[in-house]
C-alpha cells in the first residue's frame, strides 16, 4: 500500500501516523508486542555513558522533527537519531526529492534538511516524560548560512537542544546542502569541531552533565582524504563518528531514477560503508567508537560492520523496504552469528576482523 503512494507522502504518513498513534492509550504497548525486541544480555551494551538495549538504531532522516520518538521506540530499535535539525526551520529542496529504486534496493533523496527548526524540536522532545531508548539529535546548518558562519548554526542547535539529547551527531556530510561537504576537509573541519566541542563543554557545565558528540562522514572520499579527516576528528576530542552518510556514486544501478541527483542509500552502499568502518578502526587502532550505517538489510550486513569495527549500527532504507519486522530479524540473526563465532557478547565481535 505504501509503495503505491508517492514516496514523500508515504514517508509523512508513517511519521505522522506514529506520532498520532503514540498518543492513543494502549497503542504503544500493542506496537511493542507486535514489533518490539526483548533486551538480551549478549546484545545490550554501554557506550558514551549510555545504555543501549540493542546495537541496532534508526538513522537520521525519518523523524526530522522529533515528533515520533515514542512510536519508533516501540518497534525494536536500540536507539534512534532525530533530525537533521537546523537553527531555523526551512522547507528543503523542491519536490519531487525522494525516489525509490526497488531493483537496486535503494533510495535517492535530495530533501535538503527540511525541518521545523531547533526550537520546535526542543518543544517536541520536552513533551517526552520517559524514553525507552537513547535519542541522538543530528544537527546541521541552514542552507542560507555560509560555511564561514556554519559553526554558529551548530552551536545554536547544541544550545537549544542540549537538555533533550542523549548525544549529538554533527552532520557535515549530506550531499543535499550546497558546500556542506566542504566542512569535512582542511582547516574548516578543525575549526568547526573546535567550536562544537567548546559549545558541548559549555552546555555540560551549565546542565551538570557531559554528553557525547559524534561526526557523520561521507563515503565519497579518497583514502588520503579519509585519513586526514579521521586524524582531525580524533584530535578534536569528539566522542566518535558515524560511517557513513549517503553516497553520490551511482555505480551498478539499474533503475531509471538512478539519474536523479541526491544522496543514495541502501544496498549499493553496503560494502563501501563497511570498508570505511574498517579503515577508520584500523587507523585509530579501535580508539574512536564507530556507529556503522549504510546498506544494512540482513544480520550478516550488520555483523560485518561490527566485525569491521562498529560498536553500534543504524538502518534506514531497510526499514522502508522490509517494514518494522526488520528489527526482530536483525536481533535474532546477530545472536545466532555471535554463537556461531563463539562470542558471548557483542563487544567481543567489535573489530574481530582486525585480530
Amino acid at each position: 500500500m505504501f509503495f503505491k503512494l508517492d514516496p514523500e507522502k508515504a514517508h509523512h504518513l508513517v511519521v505522522d501516523g506514529l506520532h498520532t498513534a503514540a498518543k492513543v492509550p494502549g497503542i504503544v504497548p500493542i506496537m511493542r508486542g507486535l514489533y518490539g525486541v526483548q533486551e538480551t544480555p549478549e546484545l545490550a551494551s554501554d557506550l558514551f555513558g549510555i545504555h543501549f538495549p540493542s546495537p541496532v538504531g534508526l538513522a537520521a532522516g525519518l523523524d526530522k522533527n522529533g515528533r515520533s520518538v515514542a512510536g519508533f521506540s516501540a518497534i525494536g530499535f536500540g536507539f534512534m537519531e532525530v533530525g537533521t535539525v537546523t537553527p531555523k526551520g526551512q522547507p528543503g529542496n523542491e519536490q519531487p526529492r525522494l525516489f525509490r529504486l526497488p531493483q537496486d534496493e535503494a533510495l535517492i533523496n535530495r530533501m535538503g534538511f527540511n525541518n521545523f527548526g531547533a526550537e520546535a524540536m526542543a518543544e517536541e522532545l520536552a513533551k517526552l516524560k520517559t524514553r525507552s531508548i537513547p535519542v541522538a539529535v543530528n544537527i546541521g546548518k541552514n542552507k542560507a548560512t555560509p560555511n564561514e558562519d556554519a559553526h554558529r548554526d551548530y552551536e545554536h542547535c547544541i544550545s537549544a537542544l542540549y537538555p533533550y539529547a542523549d548525544f549529538f551527531v554533527v552532520n557535515i556530510s549530506s550531499p543535499n546542502t550546497p558546500d556542506l561537504r566542504n566542512l569535512q576537509h582542511g582547516s574548516e573541519l578543525a575549526l568547526l569541531l573546535q567550536a562544537v566541542t567548546e559549545q558541548m563543554a559549555l552546555e555540560g557545565k551549565r546542565y551538570g552533565s557531559n554528553k557525547a558528540v559524534l561526526v557523520k562522514i561521507a563515503p565519497d572520499v579518497s583514502d588520503a582524504e579519509l585519513e586526514y579527516m579521521v586524524d582531525t576528528i580524533q584530535k578534536s576530542g569528539v566522542s566518535g563518528l558515524i560511517a557513513t552518510n549517503t553516497t553520490i556514486s551511482r555505480d551498478g544501478l539499474k533503475h531509471p531514477d538512478a539519474k536523479e541527483t541526491g544522496g543514495l542509500s541502501g544496498k549499493p552502499l553496503t560494502q563501501r560503508s563497511t570498508d570505511i568502518i574498517s579503515h577508520v578502526y584500523r587507523q585509530t587502532e579501535g580508539g574512536l567508537p564507530i556507529i556503522g550505517s549504510g546498506g544494512i538489510f540482513t544480520a550478516e550486513d550488520a555483523y560485518n560492520k561490527i566485525r569491521a569495527g562498529a560498536s553500534l549500527v543504524e538502518i534506514y532504507t531497510a526499514l522502508i523496504y522490509e517494514g518494522p519486522e526488520i528489527n526482530r530479524k536483525l536481533h535474532r540473526g546477530l545472536r545466532e552469528l555471535l554463537r556461531r563465532d563463539g562470542f558471548s557478547h557483542i563487544s567481543e565481535a567489535i573489530g574481530a576482523d582486525h585480530r
